[in-house]
């Protein structure tokens, strides 16, 4: 909004200072301290009105240390978290730019599945909230749309790097030029449509879904949607149930965002410039740069909550906010093409999503097979675990931060790494 309305007194009355919106990174940076100020100042005032509507999370007693002191915390501050990302990136980000407006429909979607399932919870009294099956439906609905979208919208492209051979004549070029420096050309001028994302660990770094159809002979490429939409789908109901899982301790849920939030500016950065993406040898994705607005937002929105929900919390996020967060991270590392990056600098949702799946599978075996069901763990998620070994809340937390920035470390390097 704010773009449209200097870029106007820009170009028509020359209107002093009204030209640095045009920079990409002085609206990311007004963007990561708008959202700052809204979760931190509105923040306050939002979790003093869910305390005055009661609006307190109601706790199982699961024979956790501390759990007790939880009840009546405040939950639905997921409503914090979404407004810190919507307004910011609303108001700084390019809004006709399609990268953006699937990013805020992503947001708006899965915070509405959340907000009702949350609403079912605290004022219908009913513990079990809006049943899965709904929760998967409506992910799923938003897979198809980011899918089709992603595979049919025309904006949706990316530029396919030059061959070595004329990468040294473009380069070379450039010392011909007596009074300028100029960029080489280092992509081709063409944008194309493809379904290739970005391959850690392999020389040429891209691997293109449409191959996984070469069985069907001459004209495959043209059926790739067949598989890139249930790919897509599956990717984000299984990050926005990760997040979900996660969120079962003060803070861990909303610090493990905002460290994925910067690995995933970090690859939007790299992705939108021709220097870093010729250098890494990725693709170049086009109109990619304005993410970067909306993931200051994201990481704003997140260190803010912060500040209200490490331990001991003062608000939890609910499925208002944890469905958004891991919906959001699943689309935008789609759009960047790195969601096969997902399962390193996700890990830790990835782990206690897997821990789940083994204790029931292996509870289920085990009854089914001897009789008597058997854990693996403690309890899980894996979180729970570590309390019942006796392990305080907040070091937990504060390792699982640890090992989230190893991982962070550890998905941006292997972008060089073949």
């Amino acid at each position: 909004m704010f773009y449209y309305l200097f870029d106007y007194l820009h170009q028509e009355f020359s209107f002093p200072g009204a030209g640095v919106f045009q920079y990409i990174s002085f609206r990311a940076a007004m963007a990561l301290l708008t959202s700052l100020i809204i979760s931190l100042v509105y923040g306050k005032r939002i979790i003093n009105y869910l305390l005055k509507k009661q609006v307190g999370e109601s706790i199982r007693d699961l024979g956790l240390e501390g759990q007790s002191q939880k009840a009546g915390t405040p939950t639905m501050g997921g409503l914090i978290i979404i407004s810190a990302i919507l307004i910011p990136s609303l108001l700084f980000a390019k809004l006709n730019n399609v990268y953006v407006i699937l990013m805020v429909v992503s947001t708006i979607w899965l915070g509405v599945i959340g907000f009702i399932d949350d609403y079912i919870k605290v004022f219908k009294h009913n513990k079990q909230g809006l049943a899965g099956k709904f929760k998967i439906l409506g992910q799923i609905g938003l897979g198809i749309i980011v899918g089709t979208t992603m595979y049919f919208n025309d904006s949706v492209v990316i530029k396919e790097k030059l061959p070595v051979e004329q990468n040294l004549v473009n380069t070379h070029n450039v010392f011909k030029v007596e009074s300028y420096s100029v960029t080489p050309e280092l992509f081709s001028k063409e944008s194309v449509k493809s379904t290739k994302t970005t391959l850690p660990f392999f020389k040429n770094h891209e691997f293109d879904y449409s191959s996984l159809l070469s069985f069907l002979g001459k004209g495959y490429k043209k059926w790739a949607f067949l598989i890139f939409i249930p790919i897509v789908i599956f990717i984000i109901t299984a990050v926005s149930n990760g997040a979900n899982i996660t969120d079962g301790l003060d803070g861990l849920a909303t610090g493990i965002s905002a460290i994925i939030g910067i690995t995933l500016g970090i690859f939007a950065y790299v992705s939108g410039n021709t220097i870093f993406a010729d250098y890494l040898n990725i693709m170049y994705i086009p109109n990619s740069g304005e993410l970067a607005i909306f993931v200051s937002a994201f990481v704003g929105a997140c260190i803010g909550f912060l500040w209200y929900n490490s331990f001991p919390a003062q608000v939890f996020m609910g499925d208002t906010g944890s469905l958004a967060l891991g919906g959001v991270i699943a689309v935008f590392a789609i759009i960047i093409r790195k969601e096969l990056l997902i399962p390193i600098f996700c890990g830790v949702f990835l782990v206690e999503n897997l821990s789940v799946i083994m204790q029931v599978s292996y509870f289920k075996y085990t009854k089914k097979r001897f009789g008597v069901g058997k854990r693996i763990f403690k309890m899980s998620p894996l979180h729970h675990h570590y309390q019942l070994k006796g392990y305080h809340e907040s070091k937990i937390v504060l390792r699982f931060f640890i090992i989230g920035i190893f991982l962070a470390v550890v998905a941006i390097v292997t972008l060089k790494l073949r």
